[in-house]
């Protein structure tokens, strides 16, 4: 059995227990029902992935007397898995405290590689603004969150903007897709770098469509820290030392770009914390999370 073989089998099987599991919850909470006072939206269709319906989840506060900050909600999945299902908690949650909320579905990888993805949660963006009046959205206040690979997602929904290219051709191309706030868990930002371990490797080939040998450029195009400007979105980064996946060199390497071009935010690193946490941890990540947008995306 060869090296390669064995270390592409480890990514699988690491793949399957990150995305089985929330699978299993995703399909239990389908059936969710909202909290009392929150307005529940299934599967809301945003656009077209070529030919492919896209849809998204929405909630919002049921009794909205002035318009309200929106919050987008990226699941991960190593961009071939996942279901926008297993977040609806959140945008509960979010909808509780005075956000409209979405969490959008994405195409998936090998079958669709980069920009596919991009060009999705781009287009759920833009359709939130164009439907703003609609679903009660101040379109000048947008935050988006993601884990994994939904991180990385989230991370190019605020560094880009139309002139960087990407947006597809799904659905309301006069509005912007560019956020004001990003929170990442533990997300890719350089798909250059050698400091990607052996296991993610086939992930990322099969992301972007090709070897590091074969590369044409896809890997600086799918790159969160290629276009960051000093008028991107402030960012905070949630990142475990342990992480088999994403090392943590790449929270510092999107840091280090952040702070060249002044953009403002800041990095949590979770002491021997891998792919994830649970517990107090995961509570206090996510009391930072609404501290941060609420400071960024609430007004006085």
């Amino acid at each position: 059995m060869t090296s390669q073989f064995l270390t592409r089998a480890a990514a699988f099987l690491l793949l399957a227990f990150l995305v089985f599991v929330p699978l299993v919850r995703a399909q239990e909470k389908t059936k969710a029902q909202p909290p009392a006072g929150v307005v529940y939206l299934p599967d809301v269709e945003y656009g077209k992935g070529g030919d492919q319906p896209l849809t998204l989840h929405l909630a919002m506060p049921e009794k909205l007397d002035k318009l309200a900050p929106c919050i987008v909600v990226i699941h991960g999945g190593a961009w071939r898995a996942g279901d926008k299902s297993q977040h609806l908690p959140q945008i509960f949650d979010f909808a509780k405290q005075g956000y409209v909320s979405v969490s959008v579905g994405y195409r998936f990888c090998p079958k669709h590689t980069f920009p596919a993805q991009v060009e999705d949660v781009k287009c759920a963006v833009r359709y939130l603004r164009a439907n703003a009046e609609k679903y009660h959205i101040d379109n000048s206040r947008f935050g988006a969150i993601g884990f994994s690979a939904g991180a990385h997602l989230s991370m190019m929904l605020g560094v880009m903007g139309k002139d960087d290219g990407l947006e597809g051709s799904g659905g309301s191309p006069d509005q912007s897709s560019k956020v004001q706030a990003v929170v990442a868990f533990f997300g890719p930002t350089d798909f250059h770098a050698d400091d990607l371990p052996a296991v993610s490797i086939g992930l990322v080939n099969d992301f972007v469509g090709s070897t590091k040998e074969n590369d044409k450029g896809e890997r600086k195009k799918a790159s969160p820290i290629t276009y960051v400007t000093k008028d991107d979105a402030p960012l905070l980064i949630f990142q475990g030392t342990k992480d088999p996946l994403v090392p943590h060199t790449q929270a510092y390497k999107m840091t280090d770009v952040m702070t060249k071009a002044g953009v403002p935010g800041r990095v949590e690193l979770l002491l021997g914390a891998g792919h994830g946490w649970g517990g107090k941890e995961i509570q206090r990540s996510f009391t930072q999370t609404l501290e941060f947008f609420g400071e960024k995306l609430k007004h006085n």
